[in-house]
């Protein structure tokens, strides 16, 4: 047996971790890499339990949509909403959105969608073009509620039509589970 033939079977395990840290060093084979471990860690997230729920009392908050139009959160109010905080560089938000937009598709008549972003209106279309999504977003005008503040990407918020925050995840998730459909159900 050749030298380099022995040398490769016995550190194979090593060239390929290394091959590995190179490609998540580069930047073009970085995010791919990380979208797809997020989706393959992701869970569906879960109900908070009744006892701990909290209920959102203010929805005085202000937004502009994608048409640059100011929209008020209140018009949600006694309504189910999701509010969702995403980026297009956020590996985490990118794995969750292929369920995102079948849950948008599925329950948009019966369920009011905010996909929140602070990006570049013009970065965002681009992004939403190439995936092929028709999901609703909106841009920070003013901080939100108390309840609904977060500084992680990407956070979600699920709540039912008396403001009770039904599910509030942070990270990637499986939205799609037969678990959160039973959910949003529910908030028929």
């Amino acid at each position: 047996m050749s030298k380099e033939k022995n040398f490769l079977q016995k550190h194979w395990s090593n060239i390929l971790f290394g091959i590995l840290i190179l490609l998540v060093v580069i930047p073009q084979t970085r995010q791919p890499i990380q979208v797809f471990l997020n989706r393959i860690i992701a869970f569906s997230p879960t109900e908070i339990d009744e006892t701990d729920r909290e209920t959102l009392k203010d929805y005085e908050w202000y937004f502009k949509n994608e048409n640059n139009k100011t929209v008020n959160f209140t018009q949600s109010e006694g309504k189910p909403s999701l509010v969702n905080y995403w980026a297009t560089w956020c590996a985490p938000c990118i794995a969750e959105m292929p369920d995102l937009q079948k849950l948008f598709t599925d329950y948009k008549d019966e369920v009011d969608f905010y996909f929140i972003t602070s990006e570049e209106p013009k970065v965002v279309r681009s992004f939403l073009e190439k995936e092929n999504y028709n999901l609703p977003v909106y841009y920070f005008l003013s901080s939100p509620p108390d309840l609904l503040k977060s500084s992680s990407l990407p956070t979600t918020f699920l709540i039912d039509a008396e403001g009770k925050i039904i599910i509030k995840k942070t990270g990637a998730a499986n939205w799609y589970s037969k678990t959160v459909r039973a959910t949003f159900d529910k908030l028929k």
